[in-house]
């Protein structure tokens, strides 16, 4: 029996090429059963006129059908499908009740406590003027050198990087490249047995906190900070203090004598981008040795200190093991990445590694190597320098419009980053204040989620220039501006640190 080519619509709703396309056509056709062993599939010419396409495409689409046994072809008679195609097994659901009767309330041991979100909409990038923080901007980012990393990681040498299970062992590239070319412009230098390869700096700090914490140990985190440190220490039930930052980032006389773990980002603080200086980075390492404390060093951002050339990391400056450091690549390549490393003492790695294998054995494979070759190949490097020039632009341009729009800027004007860190007026609710952006197309992030919820003040919110082009900027600072005016007085372009 004939299929007719009348039986073919192509989904609009499905992206791909018009090969692809028609390939997912015939797939949905066989695994459905409207498509039976046996049957005689439309001549190629017969279906690009159907459907409005070269025959060519067609041709191509049947032939890549062939190799994966959905179709096969017999000479002059044309493409059947196959007898020995794959095929979806059909069962009887009509009699399954699809509700749910468990009070799961008895059964969960262990509630996630409520997450603190940054409010931004899903769709942001349909908004014209998106302050968002933390995202590519495709402008930036060198896709087809990432492709062809990605397909040189698809090799056949690469077989076995792609498709083995290296139990706990992280791609030994990645590691080489990290060892020998990233941890030295931070000042450090590691062994391969003091690296672990995690699922971004957010795996990184959760590893750190299930090994050094417990119900009766303190741990300082840094205020505002990190949301998503804070619902990490909250899973381990920990004691925590939160410590205020000023304009030199965490003040290490302000710890506590009994301190166990002190959470800090010392190049860029988070979110105000405040550095920590030298005599403050040599203060904190002292009482640590001193006080037999570990000090977590998330050093997001370090590539993006444009301004001027940056501090040595923490972890550079410790001499007694007391620091752990967390590196990302999320922000510099992209956070869909989702790849990260910890550097710390053989001892704390292994067992790290132990416990990352209780979750996952280790990352992909073929992202490891992917990322190992985009970095060794100096697209890497390349990706940096057009980010710093990019970033620079689009700086200079957002610090004269919160300048000349009179907004209180918080973030120290001589660091570098991608973001800004701003104070409405007194009593403005900037979580109220997104809401009504919205309207009008601009997207900026509140501040609340930054601090410990019980003690969130509603004022502070957070600017960022790494999704939003130069040209943009100043238009949707005046947008906040006039939004701000209507709420209260502001202070003609004052810092607030």
């Amino acid at each position: 029996m004939a299929i007719h080519a009348e039986s073919f619509h192509l989904d609009p709703g499905f992206e791909g090429t018009l090969q692809h396309r028609i390939k997912r056509r015939v797939v949905d056709g066989i695994l459905a059963g409207e498509f039976a062993p046996g049957e005689k599939m439309p001549s190629s010419r017969a279906l690009a006129r159907q459907l409005g396409v070269s025959r060519i495409t067609v041709t191509f689409a049947y032939t890549d059908l062939v190799a994966d046994d959905y179709l096969i072809s017999r000479g002059r008679s044309g493409y059947f499908v196959s007898p020995s195609a794959p095929s979806t097994p059909t069962f009887d659901i009509s009699h399954h009740d699809a509700g749910d009767t468990v009070d799961w309330s008895k059964h969960i041991a262990r509630r996630t406590p409520p997450r603190a979100v940054i409010d931004r909409p899903a769709d942001w990038q349909s908004y014209s003027y998106p302050f968002v923080y933390g995202q590519t901007d495709p402008k930036l980012f060198d896709h087809q050198k990432w492709r062809l990393c990605a397909l040189q990681a698809l090799g056949q040498k690469e077989f076995d990087s792609l498709t083995s299970d290296h139990y706990e062992r992280d791609d030994p590239k990645l590691v080489e490249y990290i060892r020998r070319q990233i941890l030295p412009r931070r000042g450090i230098s590691a062994a391969p047995e003091s690296i672990l390869i995690t699922m971004g700096a957010q795996n990184a700090l959760w590893l750190c906190a299930q090994l050094l914490l417990t119900q009766r140990r303190l741990a300082a985190i840094e205020t505002p900070g990190y949301p998503g440190l804070r619902q990490i220490l909250d899973q381990t039930r920990c004691r925590t203090v939160s410590i205020p930052v000023d304009a030199q980032g965490l003040p290490p006389k302000d710890l506590p004598e009994d301190i166990d773990v002190v959470f800090t980002t010392v190049s860029h603080q988070c979110p105000t981008n405040a550095t920590m200086p030298m005599d403050r980075r040599k203060e904190l390492l002292r009482l640590a040795h001193e006080r037999d404390f570990i000090v977590v060093e998330d050093d997001y951002e370090f590539e993006l200190s444009f301004l001027r050339a940056p501090s040595p990391a923490l972890k550079s400056l410790d001499t007694t093991g007391n620091v752990i450091y967390v590196g990302s690549f999320s922000k510099s390549l992209f956070p869909g990445l989702r790849l990260g490393y910890l550097v710390a003492p053989p001892a704390l790695v292994r067992e790290a590694r132990h416990l990352r294998t209780t979750v996952l054995r280790h990352p992909p494979g073929h992202i490891q190597r992917t990322a190992a070759y985009f970095l060794s190949l100096g697209h890497y490097d390349a990706q940096i320098n057009r980010m710093r020039k990019a970033y620079q632009v689009r700086r200079e341009t957002m610090l004269a419009a919160i300048r000349g729009n009179g907004l209180t800027l918080v973030s120290p004007v001589d660091a570098g980053g991608s973001c800004f860190w701003l104070k409405a007026p007194d009593g403005v609710d900037t979580a109220d204040l997104a809401k009504r952006l919205h309207n009008r197309g601009v997207v900026i992030e509140p501040g609340h989620a930054f601090f410990d919820p019980d003690q969130a003040p509603t004022e502070f919110y957070r600017l960022a220039y790494s999704s939003i082009p130069a040209p943009k900027i100043a238009k949707g600072i005046e947008i906040l501006a006039e939004e701000l005016r209507q709420t209260g007085p502001m202070s003609p372009g004052r810092l607030a640190l």
